[in-house]
């Protein structure tokens, strides 16, 4: 049986707090005590928005309660609406970062975290100290609704890619880094001095976001650019993971440098030159157009900016022990980015 279409005014907005906080502690009690409300308030917020969408949503299992398939696929979407709402109802022609207290969402690779969130965190927390952050990672199904997603959240720092520069979105360049190469001090290649194609094609490999030949992860671009099969002995779903399962074997990776140059020496690796053409890494905060006049959200931007700038800065002020390149390398790598960085603007 077919339920007639809801219109926005005739709903009561606040079953959206009370389902997202349902289905995030899968337990009335808990949900009553995040909502500030009675146990059977809760109760009866779950029995409406059972008759709303015709489905139990909870079930009980086992002293506890499960979701069913549609309150897993609504507990997607409902944290990001409600995050929407809130930033909607807290616009305003005033903003006063001191006594804020609206929470900002920004989704960014675990890579980006690790490059310039603590700055970005200190940066806020100085300006800022009641504004409340919501970092949700990059996942690959997220990138794919790009489209919608980029609606209900503030911003996006990824690579301008093909499916991200929209007639909705605005842009802005964060930082550049690149690909380099990543072993174990350990490893029986450092004993050449050089890593070399063949090298590349013959150690087993750590590789994050691989998904076989049809994925359209970054390294999977740089296997292809480097002409190389490899032999892949770990996947993960993370870039910080990556060292861990380099540490200690003869794996190889390859990694950002700017990352790299952070890890390598608490886990005793080594950063080599890519003997190969890699791309160039540019990483930009991404937005909605209907933020552009926001102040608060302006003003989140350019903390965004500062901190990535920051980096650059930092670099220069306490500079790190070099990798160890080859012979020549530097040269040959400053022409490959140079024309991969070309391509990135002109496509």
């Amino acid at each position: 049986m077919t339920r007639p279409v809801s219109h926005l005014a005739s709903l009561d907005l606040n079953l959206l707090v009370a389902l997202r906080e349902l289905l995030s502690e899968r337990n009335v009690t808990r949900a009553a005590e995040r909502l500030g409300v009675t146990q059977p308030a809760a109760s009866a917020a779950l029995a409406r928005l059972r008759r709303h969408f015709g489905d139990e949503l909870l079930v009980r299992d086992k002293g506890g309660y499960t979701l069913t398939a549609l309150a897993a696929q609504l507990a997607e979407q409902v944290d990001a609406v409600c995050g929407a709402a809130e930033r909607l109802f807290a616009a305003s022609t005033h903003f006063d970062p001191v006594t804020s207290e609206r929470e900002f969402t920004l989704v960014m690779a675990d890579y980006t975290i690790g490059v310039m969130g603590e700055a970005l965190s200190q940066l806020i927390h100085e300006a800022a100290p009641r504004a409340r952050l919501h970092i949700r990672l990059v996942r690959e199904s997220l990138a794919a609704e790009y489209a919608g997603a980029i609606r209900f959240i503030d911003g996006m720092v990824a690579p301008p890619t093909h499916g991200f520069a929209l007639p909705n979105t605005r842009s802005a360049e964060l930082f550049r880094d690149r690909w380099v190469c990543l072993v174990a001090a350990c490893n029986p290649v450092l004993a050449v001095g050089e890593l070399r194609l063949a090298d590349l094609a013959r150690l087993p490999w750590v590789a994050p976001y691989y998904q076989g030949t049809t994925s359209a992860a970054p390294i999977m671009r740089q296997f292809t650019l480097l002409d190389i099969q490899p032999h892949i002995a770990v996947r993960v779903e993370s870039y910080l993971a990556v060292p861990h399962f380099v540490a200690g074997t003869d794996r190889i990776a390859l990694m950002q440098e700017r990352l790299a140059a952070r890890l390598a020496d608490r886990m005793d690796l080594r950063v080599m030159e890519c003997p190969g053409p890699t791309e160039p890494i540019v990483e930009a905060l991404w937005w909605h157009r209907q933020y552009e006049d926001d102040i608060a959200h302006a003003w989140l931007r350019r903390l965004i900016v500062e901190a990535a700038r920051g980096l650059d800065r930092h670099a220069r002020a306490v500079p790190g022990p070099p990798p160890a390149w080859p012979a020549g390398g530097r040269a040959r790598a400053a022409a490959v980015r140079g024309a991969a960085i070309s391509r990135v603007y002109t496509q």
